[in-house]
């Protein structure tokens, strides 16, 4: 996108959907975000974006033909001398609006069409249900490969019942968050605060059997952090799965999870480090 933009000296400009469509037509059956629109913002600019257009849909617009959409947001709008798109996008009324039909309206008004080819993950296309899946499974680091990036969530900070600050593990227990959770386990990864700063982090997604808590929470223990942390925002980034977790595993002390944790802590020093 970035090539034909200087090519033709014209800013590029990223056009999407917030909430998506398919928030308005079916929002009983959206699959979770795999960012938020602050990360969504952040990430472009790193990419070198000139402008990034959220457009609020409404039952109405999402009406319109795909004639229609093209000719008065893409040319009358926008005045896009370049459209680039995925080769599996379907846009209009009903997603009457093929890659076929796209080529034809772009011939039609005198518009450039770039479609890319998919990337491809040995024999697999990477595409965002993978990465969903993925995530859902747990496997952060192959997510995170696919993704470019590792894979973070954000929230705020809320109390909890302080038994891992009881057992020698403080822990930041992170709430309203909005974007996808990976599966119940401990992982690790790292912790970004208010501040800037970053600490690895023990991350466990789940409850605890050992003390009777089946609610799941996101629990973070920073290595290295003290403070407070209440009521700040939070992000925390996956590195890899440690193990299955409280949910799955039982321990049947107290002590024997304090090992246990000692272990994992140890273990999540040495996978931040690998990642810095």
């Amino acid at each position: 996108m970035f090539a034909y933009s200087r090519e033709l000296n014209v800013p590029s400009l990223v056009f999407t959907f917030d909430p998506t469509p398919a928030q308005i037509l079916r929002p009983d059956s959206v699959p979770p975000a795999l960012c938020d629109r602050e990360q969504k913002i952040e990430l472009l600019a790193k990419f070198g974006v000139d402008a990034l257009l959220f457009y609020e849909p409404t039952r109405d617009f999402l009406s319109l033909s795909a004639r229609d959409f093209f000719k008065s947001v893409l040319v009358d709008a926008l005045g896009a001398a370049v459209v680039v798109e995925g080769d599996n996008f379907k846009f209009g009324r009903d997603r009457e609006g093929t890659d076929g039909f796209l080529a034809e309206l772009c011939r039609e008004f005198n518009v450039r069409l770039e479609i890319p080819d998919p990337i491809e993950d040995g024999t697999e296309h990477v595409s965002c249900s993978r990465i969903r899946e993925l995530i859902k499974l747990g496997d952060v680091k192959h997510a995170s490969e696919l993704l470019g990036r590792f894979y973070s969530v954000r929230g705020f900070v809320e109390h909890g019942d302080e038994r891992g600050r009881e057992l020698g593990f403080p822990t930041a227990n992170l709430g309203r968050t909005t974007t996808l959770l990976p599966s119940p386990a401990l992982y690790a990864g790292s912790a970004k605060t208010l501040d800037g700063k970053v600490y690895p982090a023990a991350i466990n997604l789940g409850g605890n059997p050992t003390f009777g808590i089946g609610e799941t929470k996101i629990e973070a223990h920073l290595l290295d952090f003290h403070g407070d942390l209440y009521s700040q925002p939070l992000e925390l980034t996956f590195l890899d799965r440690v193990r299955g977790i409280v949910g799955i595993v039982s321990f049947g002390s107290a002590e024997e999870l304090i090992a246990q944790m000692k272990r994992d802590v140890a273990y999540v020093r040495t996978v931040f480090s690998r990642s810095a």
